[in-house]
């Protein structure tokens, strides 16, 4: 797998011949500006929740690549009475997909589109193909139901969000990636703006006091698993 952060939540997944892309937000977000939207030509487009950092980009995507949209059952309805393909998910459910095993996760979060409509209730994926399996955590607080995911998942990566203040900080990411037993993070959903800003050196720095790594980087970046 080869995962891009392309800025905030943001990522694309390349696995064999299919590209995943999930929660996409860059035509709004500044801090990708470098990010070439025409460039992506997902053949699914994974959602964790309903908020507009999350879906900003959705429907262009969706329209010019003909991109099966996934995520809770409230929000692929959502977009599939916009005339968008869909697969619906709930927590707990799997389903095998082109790329791979797909396994839809608990989160705890609030989800609602821009507009105040029902956006259900958030979730986290865990992807699994070619003996790799990465868990996407969503924006959500630390949680126990993390506990339950290496219960049958040997994770190789685990996408955390790290910025504080409207999900869990790199503190309570250190213990969720106990919770999972992976001790290698990417960090993702911070800095881009004043409330979720941190220090980027301390965070990294206190991974290593308890032997784990922090990844970070910046958009158009990317890592390989």
């Amino acid at each position: 797998m080869k995962i891009t952060f392309l800025g905030h939540a943001t990522l694309e997944i390349k696995i064999n011949e299919f590209s995943l892309v999930v929660d996409p937000f860059i035509s709004g977000n500044p801090f990708a500006s470098e990010v070439d939207i025409e460039n992506l030509k997902p053949d699914f487009i994974l959602i964790t929740h309903a908020h507009q950092d999350h879906i900003l980009d959705v429907e262009k995507l969706a329209k010019e690549n003909d991109s099966i949209i996934i995520s809770n059952f409230e929000i692929v309805n959502h977009f599939q009475n916009k005339g968008l393909k869909g697969h619906p998910m709930n927590h707990g459910g799997k389903w095998n997909f082109d790329f791979g095993e797909l396994k839809y996760v608990n989160a705890i979060h609030t989800s609602t589109f821009p507009d105040g409509a029902n956006g259900g209730q958030p979730g986290g994926f865990i992807i699994s193909a070619n003996n790799k399996s990465i868990y996407i955590a969503g924006d959500t607080a630390l949680t126990f139901d993390m506990k339950i995911i290496p219960l049958k998942y040997n994770l190789d990566l685990a996408v955390l969000p790290i910025g504080d203040n409207f999900t869990m900080g790199y503190e309570d990411a250190i213990l969720a990636s106990d919770f999972i037993k992976c001790d290698k993070i990417l960090g993702y959903h911070f800095d881009t703006f004043g409330l979720i800003e941190i220090d980027q050196s301390k965070a990294v720095e206190e991974f290593k006091k308890v032997n784990k790594e922090l990844i970070i980087i910046k958009p158009n970046e990317y890592i390989t698993i």
